[in-house]
């Protein structure tokens, strides 16, 4: 079997990477706001934690639009813009942390793989409902991904970050965050990329975005 092109690789890792951005963009947004202001974009990220082994990137991810706001927020970080975001910065920074340390746990990895194989099983063998699958998704972060670092600290409003379901929706965004970190590893992401291959990261970010529909188009 041929190897494939190099840039293929690039946008895969993009990709992943642009879906770990934006999980921690999402984040920002439930704490600060109390909701999700494209639903498509959190959707697309819970789905994410339940895809155990996606054939392809392209089969975990089918319409890359749904990730059009973690690509641009990839962009802004690592592009020349002046107007970065520094708290979505801090996230993903918080969530590549994790991710690192959650490799390098192989009992951790095992308990993950069997807590995410149970979460598979309550949503497409037994039907459970969507709020409990997220408190699902919300205890495994705070199990197992949580402690291995100290705790990330979220921004937002006292009152939303104290209901519970919003507490949930933020730890389950997370553990979202973290899959698609883990996938960028898989796919051969290193954090020393961000400095000697800054350039080649928004060449293929700014590819990928260009190749999406425009906003006002339907999607297919």
């Amino acid at each position: 079997m041929s190897a494939r092109p190099l840039a293929d690789v690039w946008q895969e890792r993009m990709i992943a990477l642009g879906a770990t951005v934006q999980a921690a963009a999402v984040v920002k947004q439930v704490a600060r706001l109390g909701l999700v202001r494209e639903p498509a974009t959190s959707n697309v990220l819970l789905a994410s934690v339940l895809e155990l082994n996606p054939a392809s990137v392209d089969a975990m991810y089918p319409n890359r639009e749904e990730l059009r706001f973690g690509l641009e927020n990839l962009l802004l970080q690592v592009g020349p813009s002046k107007n970065k975001d520094m708290e979505v910065t801090r996230y993903v920074v918080g969530i590549l942390a994790l991710e690192r340390r959650l490799s390098r746990s192989a009992s951790q990895m095992q308990q993950l793989g069997q807590r995410l194989q149970q979460l598979h099983r309550q949503k497409y063998q037994f039907n459970f409902a969507d709020d409990t699958i997220v408190a699902t998704m919300a205890g495994i972060y705070s199990d197992l991904i949580s402690p291995l670092a100290k705790p990330l600290k979220i921004n937002g409003h006292p009152a939303i970050l104290q209901q519970p379901s919003q507490q949930n929706l933020i730890r389950a965004l997370l553990l979202s965050g973290v899959r698609n970190a883990v996938l960028w590893r898989q796919l051969g992401g290193r954090r020393r990329h961000f400095i000697w291959y800054q350039s080649r990261i928004v060449r293929t970010v700014q590819q990928l975005l260009k190749e999406l529909p425009l906003p006002s188009e339907p999607l297919s």
